[in-house]
């Protein structure tokens, strides 16, 4: 749909692997596609780093990571239903608890399992939408639903970043539910919403 090559990346998962190694195994496949983007056939200075759900969590830490840390270089990030704040609870989680696929019970157990002892739920790379500096971060495609109970901190996300001047293309889809998109075969929006995020692609990756 992107006409873009991919790269799925596996990456080590809790409870065997706490917090941080899923970064740590997304940073360092971010560099390692970077170092070989010649040999797997992409330009280096086109790279796109995307996810759903907990894969946006990653994506979103990996591009601060970068930017913190003079690269590699990140031209697109693409967050889809993004998991972006542990810290606060937030009226979409608190309306959402329940009865939306995805519920909170679900989500204190795998936070629980992610994270060690002694891990603070603000520290932005759990809760990247907690960063204080996201002036110079890639532009980034944010694709939220509005019955997620993570709709809010999406939303947010977006917001902080195109107050940080940061070029963001932001679609909120109306009565979706988490991950929506995944689920083609029931929800004909899933394959339209799938389209468009093609079509922001590689409008913004040129």
């Amino acid at each position: 749909m992107t006409g873009c090559r991919l790269v799925s990346v596996e990456y080590r998962l809790a409870p065997e692997h706490k917090f941080p190694a899923a970064i740590e195994d997304a940073i360092a496949a971010t560099r390692w596609v970077s170092a070989q983007a010649a040999s797997l056939g992409i330009d280096a200075t086109r790279l796109v780093v995307g996810g759903d759900s907990a894969g946006a969590t990653l994506s979103a830490v990996v591009c601060q990571h970068a930017k913190r840390n003079a690269g590699p270089p990140i031209l697109l990030q693409c967050l889809i239903c993004p998991v972006l704040d542990f810290e606060e609870t937030s009226s979409s989680r608190q309306a959402f608890a329940e009865n939306h696929l995805i519920d909170k019970a679900t989500l204190d157990a795998d936070l629980a399992e992610y994270l060690p002892d002694g891990a603070d739920p603000a520290d932005p790379r759990i809760s990247p939408l907690r960063s204080t500096d996201l002036a110079g971060l890639p532009a980034a495609i944010i694709h939220t639903a509005e019955f997620d109970p993570m709709r809010d901190e999406g939303n947010a996300y977006a917001r902080k970043l195109m107050a940080a001047g940061v070029a963001v293309d932001h679609v909120c889809h109306d009565g979706m539910i988490h991950n929506f998109h995944a689920i083609g075969a029931i929800l004909p929006q899933a394959q339209s919403a799938l389209l468009q995020i093609g079509e922001q692609v590689r409008a913004m990756v040129g």
